[in-house]
């Protein structure tokens, strides 16, 4: 079993950054991709980012990309998100998941609970 759990989230203004992080528990944790995804107020689950079991291979919606960067520590088991340039629009609950590295979101096995972040105008 791999238990995730998210922490970093806040609010912040719009230009701002917010680091997140996914603490990551138990299991091969080594050999699962972990991705983020995000989901606001009556929307459906939305692809943010992911990054293979090594580290050496990443993905970005394209909302985000150049904006948003993921890496992971396998040493720590931590995953890390950091959030620049923040808008409005990025506002939403943030979570964390391992399974395959992929956008699709069935794709992955386990979840943590998320985190809010909040973009103020």
């Amino acid at each position: 079993q791999v238990h995730l759990a998210e922490s970093g989230g806040g609010l912040v203004q719009a230009g701002g950054s917010l680091r997140l992080s996914c603490a990551v528990s138990a299991g091969p944790y080594s050999s699962y991709a972990v991705g983020w995804f995000r989901q606001a107020p009556g929307r459906g689950r939305e692809f943010v980012s992911s990054i293979n079991w090594n580290g050496d291979s990443t993905n970005y919606a394209n909302s985000v990309k150049d904006r948003f960067t993921i890496s992971r520590d396998n040493a720590k088991n931590i995953v890390t998100l950091q959030m620049n340039s923040l808008k409005p629009e990025d506002t939403a609950v943030y979570f964390c998941a391992a399974g395959s590295a992929t956008p699709v979101a069935s794709s992955y096995q386990y979840w943590g609970q998320g985190t809010q972040v909040t973009v103020s105008s």
